[in-house]
């Protein structure tokens, strides 16, 4: 069965590059791995959060993808390069929304 997509590509507008890092460089720097490369939406709306330790943590936005961006990992870690690198953000945490047959239907990500 062919479920709707809650992020339809139509919206999907900014290009974005997602990083993970992955170990060392040879001079000590973080090796960085390209885990998605293409378009999203991002919705630049601010929102505060309370993390595990009851700090207040405020998000910078939020990005949304059509389907899974990285089937591989459960959980996405590391920054976003936002319109080819002249917005740079960390992320602070990601969701894939699923379908009632166990298909990621979005995934999103909230940014530092």
């Amino acid at each position: 069965m062919k479920f709707p997509a809650l992020v339809p590509d139509k919206i999907c507008n900014t290009k974005v590059k997602i990083l993970q890092t992955d170990g060392l460089n040879r001079d000590g720097s973080p090796k960085k791995i390209e885990i998605y490369s293409g378009k999203c939406f991002h919705d630049e709306k601010s929102t505060q959060k309370l993390n595990a330790e009851k700090q207040l943590i405020t998000l910078s936005g939020r990005l949304y993808f059509n389907g899974d961006v990285a089937p591989d990992r459960d959980i996405i870690s590391g920054s976003a390069e936002i319109n080819g690198g002249v917005v740079v953000r960390n992320v602070y945490s990601s969701y894939k929304g699923k379908n009632p047959d166990g298909t990621v239907n979005y995934t999103m990500l909230e940014l530092i």
